[in-house]
């Protein structure tokens, strides 16, 4: 055994991930009433051989071999069958039509468990639930309706992995039709639902039920299975909110974002009236997955060279290349378009705009103690 580890390890071989869930039991369930024309085939061929060795004085191999060719009537002719006794050609008659009425019986099991659909509807999900075990850091979208179809365009473009719950029967068909690569029937505020989606390898989860009593229930859900099993970096939760005044409120119970699409519709049109330039730019960079811009929040944290540092003290710009857009103080003011005398304080987030490359390097610098090399040469 160790052998084999050491040679997977060598050759760097992983072994396939396991779902939490398996439906071994369920699966297993549906073979059961094979059981039965399995031990009658056996019966069938022990009865068959002991006849023939006893009455025709064959050995077992070949007792064996007549019995299988006889209870299947694929033929006679090997073992020279016409000098049978007629004790021997009786039982061998006898043979053939115990055979035949297993394997008829067998053939109606088969037929039964196949049109029941139970079968086929379990392996189905298991395979499935074998490919979504592979997935990591994906998202967990719960529901499926005219937000979901919008959001999983969006994390497709993005190649942002995600599995899709819905307790609907038809989920298969919508989920071929809006092409979900990943998805599961079943109610998603349950913990089966949430083993089934592999959440403790997810990212986070998106509710977009249109009730707020099921975005409500299943915020409790994923914060209760945190705590569970142990999760140690919280999910990231996202909740739709057709009512504005629910926004807070979902927050409180442990949302972390809350869509209004009012209230953001709201907000977007508002944008394109007043504005439509910046309207313009946002479609063309930060709304695409192949942009060369981004725009992401980088916490200061307070060991941080930068801290007390005026903006223009740290050329960002210069060995980054990217702009500081904004700066969020630790009591959550927002100041926008910061001037380059503006001190950058402990525990604020610098909202930037600039390359991916750009803003990765420009976390590594924030997170240094010392003040890095490259201001030396600026």
């Amino acid at each position: 055994m160790n052998l084999i580890k050491k040679i997977q390890g060598l050759l760097k071989w992983e072994s396939s991930p396991k779902p939490a869930i398996t439906l071994s039991a369920e699966l297993y369930a549906q073979l059961l009433p094979f059981r039965t024309p399995l031990i009658l085939i056996q019966l069938c061929m022990v009865f068959g051989t002991i006849g023939y060795m006893q009455i025709e004085g064959h050995t077992l191999i070949n007792a064996i071999f007549q019995t299988g060719y006889t209870i299947t009537t694929v033929g006679f002719g090997s073992l020279g069958e016409g000098d049978f006794s007629p004790l021997g050609k009786l039982f061998t008659v006898s043979l053939i039509i115990f055979g035949y009425a297993v394997f008829i019986f067998a053939l109606g099991v088969i037929i039964d468990v196949i049109n029941k659909g139970e079968l086929k509807r379990i392996l189905k999900e298991r395979k499935m639930l074998y490919r979504i075990a592979r997935l990591k850091k994906h998202f967990v979208i719960c529901y499926h309706n005219e937000y979901t179809i919008q959001v999983t365009k969006q994390l497709r473009a993005n190649q942002i992995p995600f599995v899709v719950i819905d307790p609907r029967e038809d989920i298969e068909a919508l989920a071929q039709q809006y092409k979900y690569p990943y998805f599961i029937q079943a109610q998603p505020h349950t913990e089966e639902a949430m083993l089934k989606a592999h959440l403790s390898s997810a990212k986070g989860l998106v509710t977009l039920s249109n009730s707020i009593a099921d975005n409500i229930a299943l915020i409790a859900s994923v914060r209760l299975f945190e705590q569970e099993h142990h999760i140690p970096s919280p999910y990231y939760v996202i909740s739709a909110a057709e009512d504005v005044n629910d926004i807070d409120k979902l927050k409180k119970l442990g949302a972390d974002t809350v869509v209004s699409p009012s209230k953001l519709t709201a907000q977007r049109i508002t944008v394109m009236a007043a504005r439509p330039d910046m309207e313009n730019l946002l479609e063309q960079f930060l709304y695409k997955s192949d942009t060369p811009l981004d725009m992401e929040e980088i916490f200061v944290p307070k060991t941080s060279w930068m801290v007390l540092k005026k903006l223009k003290e740290t050329h960002l710009r210069d060995i980054a290349n990217v702009s500081v857009i904004g700066i969020t103080k630790k009591d959550g003011k927002l100041v926008p378009m910061p001037k380059g005398d503006t001190l950058v304080m402990s525990e604020c987030k610098l909202l930037v705009i600039g390359t991916q490359k750009g803003i990765l390097f420009t976390k590594q610098l924030v997170k240094k103690q010392e003040k890095p090399e490259e201001l030396k040469y600026v």
